[in-house]
């Protein structure tokens, strides 16, 4: 990191960016061609942290996670817009968290709904977890496992 007076390294602090953030960015690249996607995600972070999210079971996603399932993920949030006088002071207030991972399907069952709840978590959701056997068949969990991140602040 260039700035290091921005780096985050505080275990509690970059998971309150990880439970804040609305949406996870993953971008692919193939043949040269970048493609990025939003996306609703959930987390489980013990030992490593590893990301969870669901799509369906076929489109370009899982396509180029085919082709080559090394992403970079992104996720922002505490955003704030700072005016000032001259336009080069105006400036934006931010926590973000940037990292690497290998993408890849979740096949067993038990640990597709393990991702899903991640997932429900992360929104919040307080109900039972209970999975329609029709929604689960049509589903594809994905499991971003992280092999290296870092959080970055501005305030």
């Amino acid at each position: 990191m260039r700035k290091k007076d921005r780096e985050i390294k505080d275990a509690k602090e970059l998971e309150e960016i990880l439970q804040k953030a609305d949406v996870c960015r993953i971008a692919f690249a193939v043949d040269n061609i970048p493609y990025n996607v939003a996306m609703n995600f959930g987390y489980i972070w013990k030992d490593h942290l590893t990301l969870y999210l669901h799509c369906a079971k076929e489109g370009k996603k899982l396509e180029l996670m085919k082709r080559n399932n090394t992403v970079c993920f992104e996720m922002d949030t505490d955003h704030e817009i700072v005016e000032a006088t001259n336009a080069c002071d105006w400036g934006m207030k931010y926590r973000s968290i940037v990292g690497i991972g290998l993408l890849e399907s979740v096949t067993d069952e038990n640990k597709k709904k393990k991702g899903l709840d991640s997932i429900m978590d992360h929104y919040k959701f307080n109900g039972k977890k209970e999975y329609d056997e029709k929604v689960l068949n049509v589903t594809e969990i994905l499991r971003l496992t992280v092999t290296e991140f870092t959080g970055k602040k501005k305030s």
